[in-house]
């Protein structure tokens, strides 16, 4: 579980919830709910309303209940509740009661029946084009459907029928029976039952008629008697009817529904809907795609549940827009991972050095510590030879004084081993540098004399032993700061934002110690960033790795250089 330093520190919601308590509402208990429908998997805005929902819950020693929205059997699966299911387990948090809106579908219905026969519910006929074009406007009221007045009787019998099947799909709903007129348009006879002839993941074929997500979440939430119904501003001006419905069945439990803002995250989507048309489409590889904000994209990249909560905390709990620039989740990773990631070096882009002067079929074992400040994580062996591989970029035939790195006739330290000096460049047919050929020092191993200068320190590894791997680095999926706000519901329109570079593959080498590596096991390689087992293509003898965050924000840098 969470620790008591991650807790919520004081927000508005937290306020009510201790004002409840101290007054003595509820008889001080506090009993929350996370709702997810199961036709997707969650994201990191639905682990903000985790934090939120199980967080307060906590602190107030209270529980909070996990609760499907399976009313909709079109999208939802099994596949879905499972991942759910683990997504908040692995973010640390512990339900009280597994539930399910299907758990409820006769209650439900018998409920229903009871406003039908109180004259508060109705089966209309209209189409469902008739009844958005009858409901009316933002300015304009709406209009009275034609069958409001049909008499009680005629109601049930004919939502008895629609139970029974005996009607096509979209020829019957059931109506709420409020107020055609009122300025909220939620209110405005909204309709609660519709059928659907498909088989349920859960009951199967014993159900043709499914209830509406805003009379089924009042409801549920009363039969749980959850006590604070904690959602996002989406839901505000649903609040009314959420009240209307528990008011006017006279439910025992009342709970209070609370609203605060949805998280937007830079340089992503926040929409299920939009996210499962990325994953439909093609254009990501699967709901667990590193690049996406799911968490199950987050925990395969190598994001840490302490540093999904974190970030949480840090973005806090308010009504106003929610707008978080990506680099807050990155560092509050590279703070959890700093005392925690043992080091390591990998070469993404190989250039061979051949240091002429060490002897051939030689090896020395270098004993390294994984931290620089932390003993418990151990040591490892690297083994010297005398070929090695170092990152392409670290080297130049000719460069500047600024270029801290080998160039012709130049010195550098190879990270935790020998000074070496570049003499000799070795081209293929086509100009392409192959190989570079240098001397070492054999008395520079560890240290450099004080009265030698070199132009910088470079991780290498030794090409006898270095085990090849597919290296995976990611950038943001998209080039605009908030696709969300910027195109809204408008699918197509963010296409052309996508960022065609967001996943560049690297064939490189790793030190032989990252053999033992598991999945979700971190590691800073070093001069490189962190990176991470990739837990679904990784295999012993294909190893895959995922850079989950550079060493500092370069894509803000590459950005602002971009714009200039």
């Amino acid at each position: 579980m969470p620790t008591t330093d991650e807790k919520y520190p004081g927000n508005f919601i937290r306020n009510i919830i201790a004002q409840d308590v101290a007054a003595g509402k509820n008889s001080g208990k506090v009993i929350t709910r996370f709702p997810p429908e199961p036709n997707g998997y969650l994201h990191i805005g639905h682990a903000k309303a985790i934090c939120l929902s199980f967080g307060v819950a906590e602190d107030f020693g209270g529980v909070t209940n996990l609760r499907f929205d399976d009313t909709n059997p079109l999208k939802e699966s099994t596949e879905y509740t499972l991942a759910i299911k683990r997504d908040i387990a692995w973010l640390g948090f512990r339900w009280q009661e597994e539930r399910y809106a299907s758990d409820y579908f006769e209650e439900l219905y018998h409920l229903a029946e009871r406003l039908v026969e109180a004259g508060k519910a109705y089966v209309d006929s209209l189409g469902t084009e008739q009844i958005r074009a009858y409901r009316g406007t933002l300015t304009s009221p709406g209009t009275d459907s034609p069958y409001r007045q049909r008499p009680i009787a005629e109601n049930l019998d004919l939502f008895h029928r629609m139970r029974a099947g005996e009607f096509a799909e979209g020829e019957h709903v059931l109506r709420l029976k409020i107020d055609m007129a009122a300025p909220n348009v939620n209110l405005r006879d909204p309709v609660i039952y519709r059928i659907r002839h498909v088989k349920h993941h859960r009951t199967d074929d014993a159900w043709c008629v499914y209830p509406m997500y805003d009379y089924t979440h009042c409801l549920c939430d009363s039969f749980e008697g959850i006590t604070h119904s904690l959602c996002d501003l989406g839901f505000e001006d649903h609040r009314p009817l959420y009240d209307w419905v528990l008011d006017e069945l006279a439910m025992n439990c009342h709970p209070r529904q609370i609203e605060f803002s949805r998280l937007s995250l830079q340089y992503t989507v926040m929409s299920k809907r939009k996210i499962r048309q990325l994953v439909e489409e093609g254009w990501v590889d699967g709901w667990d795609d590193p690049r996406l904000p799911t968490i199950s994209g987050l925990r395969r990249r190598g994001y840490t549940p302490a540093s999904i909560r974190d970030f949480c905390r840090r973005i806090g709990v308010t009504k106003s827009d929610n707008r978080v620039e990506l680099a807050l989740l990155q560092s509050c990773l590279r703070e959890d991972l700093e005392d925690k990631a043992p080091r390591v070096m990998g070469v993404l882009e190989p250039l061979k050095l051949v240091i002429e002067n060490y002897p051939e079929g030689a090896g020395e074992v270098l004993h390294l510590a994984n931290h620089p400040k932390q003993e418990a994580l151990g040591r490892r062996q690297v083994t010297f030879t005398r070929e090695v591989y170092i990152e392409k970029s670290d080297f130049r035939e000719t460069a500047n004084r600024k270029y801290k790195r080998l160039v012709t006739g130049g010195e550098v330290r190879l990270r935790h081993a020998y000074v070496v000096k570049a003499n000799q460049v070795i081209k293929d047919e086509t100009g392409r540098i192959i190989e570079v050929h240098c001397t070492y020092d054999p008395d520079t191993l560890g240290k450099t004399p004080g009265d030698r200068k070199v132009r910088g320190v470079v991780h290498w590894v030794a090409a006898t032993h270095g085990i090849p791997s597919e290296i995976r680095c990611y950038e943001p999926l998209f080039l605009i700061d908030f696709p969300d706000a910027e195109h809204g519901d408008r699918h197509q329109a963010l296409l052309p934002h996508l960022n065609e570079e967001s996943l560049k593959v690297y064939h490189g080498f790793v030190e032989p110690s990252l053999l033992d590596a598991g999945p979700e096991d971190r590691f800073q390689f070093e001069r490189q960033g962190y990176f991470c087992l990739d837990s679904r293509d990784s295999s012993p003898e294909a190893l895959v790795f995922n850079r989950i965050v550079g060493l500092r924000d370069s894509w803000a840098k590459i950005e602002k250089s971009g714009a200039d």
